[in-house]
């Protein structure tokens, strides 16, 4: 409990960066087409700070630190549904009676298609600049660090023992996804419970292809969570360390290469699920991200080293749980559900093939079953969060 607690600020910070950010990718592209603003909040809530600009924008810092927003001149939608044609019309009457006919081009809703759709894309987008930035940063000032998947120990009667793993062997390649470092080895396998999986392993001054099946195990059988389960083959993966330092451009591409990992690890697990091969209770949410945070916060706060090497590890530990989450936030916003920017962007793909926009009530009952279904979602994430951490267990004991 005392880690979740210290990670509450974090996350909260954290999650502020992230969401912010998000929208000034929306903010910055809109702009670009010089589409009107309203506002541009950090925070939810009550406005505490505000300041306009020369062009009539309001940045303001509010209450709730869970984030932010951006408010396109004349979108009163809460849900930010695009306008029936009725509607539409009249806001076009509207705007001509009170700035003009030529004031009309500059509102959200009468961009050109094309331009609202890169709008809404550029608020996901931003959250993959963002991770790619702060791991390029990360890996200019440590360095690029590999540890190699080189087999050190293998268990009698395990999978990898039976596919005819050695001591030494190097894994190059897992199911033609290249690793480069043990931590790779490690994901892909964790990932493949129960799947058969082509190995192809540097064994002496040759190769060799192996065919092992990783078998379902708890992923901490010694800890409070009992539910998280993954693949398992049965080695100790280590090596010598080796450390190359990185140019920016090199580490841009680093941090493109890291971005994208993170990505396909959740595009592989759900794709997973939804074949039936996992049951989901890795999903988690904003109280295991806390849960983490809090961890890392308490650690470090313990760690006997000095006051500089602890700022030094937390700003670095920080960084780079904020690249995590906001490949995760982009990917959630990617969704195709009408409140998310996915659900946006499938309307107007579809307004793009059809020439026609997609009918309100459509909308509305898209909106509705959708807000169902991510409700449903948090509360599934939540029960696997408290069921990682011990919490569910522990209430349960209290009732039984």
């Amino acid at each position: 409990m005392l880690g979740f607690i210290a990670g509450i600020v974090p996350i909260l910070i954290i999650v502020s960066v992230i969401v912010s950010f998000h929208e000034y990718g929306h903010y910055a592209v809109a702009r670009l087409f010089r589409t009107r603003i309203e506002r541009f909040s950090v925070g939810m809530g009550k406005v505490v700070l505000r300041r306009r600009d020369k062009h009539g924008v309001e940045w303001c810092v509010s209450s709730l630190p869970i984030g932010g927003y951006v408010k396109f001149a004349g979108d009163d939608n809460l849900t930010s549904m695009s306008p029936s044609p009725d509607e539409l019309e009249a806001a076009r009457e509207a705007i001509t009676a009170r700035e003009g006919a030529e004031a009309v081009k500059d509102y959200f809703h009468f961009k050109p298609l094309w331009q609202r759709f890169l709008i809404i894309l550029a608020g996901p987008a931003a959250n993959f600049v963002l991770s790619i930035a702060i791991f390029a940063g990360v890996f200019m000032i440590v360095g690029d660090q590999r540890v190699p998947a080189t087999v050190t120990q293998i268990e009698a009667g395990s999978p990898a023992a039976k596919a005819g793993f050695q001591i030494g062997d190097t894994i190059l390649k897992i199911d033609n996804h290249v690793v480069e470092d043990n931590s790779d080895a490690t994901m892909l396998v964790v990932l493949q419970a129960g799947t058969p999986l082509r190995v192809l392993v540097q064994r002496g001054g040759g190769q060799a292809m192996l065919t092992v099946t990783p078998e379902r195990v708890l992923l901490d059988p010694t800890g409070r969570d009992r539910t998280s389960t993954g693949g398992r083959i049965g080695v100790l993966l280590g090596g010598k360390p080796i450390t190359t330092p990185v140019n920016p451009i090199r580490a841009v591409q680093l941090g493109a290469r890291q971005t994208w990992q993170v990505l396909d690890t959740n595009l592989t697990y759900i794709g997973r699920i939804f074949a039936g091969k996992e049951n989901g209770n890795q999903i988690g949410g904003l109280i295991g991200m806390t849960k983490v945070a809090g961890d890392a916060t308490t650690q470090l706060a313990e760690a006997k080293v000095p006051l500089y090497v602890k700022l030094i590890n937390g700003v670095l530990t920080g960084a780079q749980m904020t690249a995590f989450v906001s490949v995760a936030i982009g990917f959630v916003n990617l969704m195709p559900l009408p409140p998310l920017d996915g659900g946006h962007l499938v309307f107007y793909l579809f307004q793009a093939i059809t020439r026609r926009p997609v009918s309100a009530g459509f909308q509305n009952a898209a909106f509705r079953i959708a807000i169902v279904l991510v409700i449903g979602l948090m509360l599934f994430a939540a029960w696997n969060d408290l069921n990682h951490i011990g919490l569910a267990r522990f209430f349960g004991g209290l009732f039984s």
